[in-house]
């Protein structure tokens, strides 16, 4: 079972979110995330299902740090600080950070759950998957942990091994819209282009409000020449200014596929 973005695939390495991916990081404004919001590698997880309508709320570094410094080895404290680390792209910070709590605390599956996502984030796929597959047992699945796995895998090029880490969380959740988008960009990955849109769809139906499974269902759409109707759902329900820079993201994302297979 495996991952959800192909870096060993040419032609999709521009596509892939570092996550969020993704999964669930930052955005630049020809990259994927810029249409799609952080996917997170399963990368954020917990974040990767919300609504567009929820603000962002920052969080308060200053205090965080203060705390983790008081009590470098409380697991709660540094779980906290390595999510807000990640939360504001200090990603090999985060990495450090959970690092120095796994090692603290070996067994805590909640921490290995943290710094296997810090990973993923800094683009270490390959530990990543190995330290979340120390983070839950086959007697005791966790859907979040399954679709991270899945999209580190995706980010390793292993999409069929990725597809079944997917199957296996939609066993648990099924049609979760997170984990449905990042079986569709697995597909598309795949240049499974039908497949892809008909996956994204069912992932949008369940959560037409979440900007990531719209935008992920606009790439495909646009991949495939839909230009039209992409265009209709990366922007819906957004004011005018953000809509224009959804739509221009997704346009500059596009001719940049066209050139990489022309140039192929």
């Amino acid at each position: 079972m495996s991952k959800r973005s192909s870096l060993a695939s040419p032609p999709a390495r521009f596509l892939l979110p570092a996550f969020v991916v993704l999964a669930l990081g930052g955005c630049q404004t020809t990259s994927l995330e810029d249409v799609t919001g952080a996917l997170g590698v399963g990368g954020k997880p917990e974040a990767a299902a919300t609504a567009d309508a929820k603000p962002d709320i920052k969080p308060d570094m200053d205090g965080l740090r203060e705390r983790y410094r008081a009590r470098p080895s409380d697991p709660a404290i540094a779980l906290d600080y390595g999510k807000a680390l990640r939360e504001t792209g200090q990603r090999a910070q985060a990495v450090a950070v959970m690092e120095q709590a796994v090692l603290a605390h070996p067994s805590n599956k909640a921490l290995l759950a943290g710094y296997g996502r810090a990973l993923a984030d800094n683009g270490n796929f390959q530990q990543a998957f190995d330290v979340l597959s120390r983070a839950h047992t086959p007697e005791d699945p966790d859907w979040h942990i399954l679709s991270a796995q899945g999209a580190a895998l995706d980010q390793l090029g292993r999409n069929e091994e990725a597809q079944q880490y997917y199957a296996s969380a939609l066993k648990i959740v099924p049609d979760e819209p997170q984990v449905l988008s990042n079986l569709g960009l697995s597909y598309m990955l795949q240049n499974n282009l039908p497949r892809a849109e008909d996956t994204m769809r069912r992932a949008y139906r369940r959560n037409p409000a979440d900007s990531r499974v719209r935008g992920n269902l606009a790439l495909v759409l646009g991949l495939e020449g839909k230009q039209a109707e992409a265009e209709t759902i990366v922007k819906a329900d957004l004011p005018p200014d953000q809509a224009a820079a959804k739509v221009t993201a997704l346009r500059q994302l596009l001719s940049k596929k066209q050139q990489q297979q022309a140039e192929k």
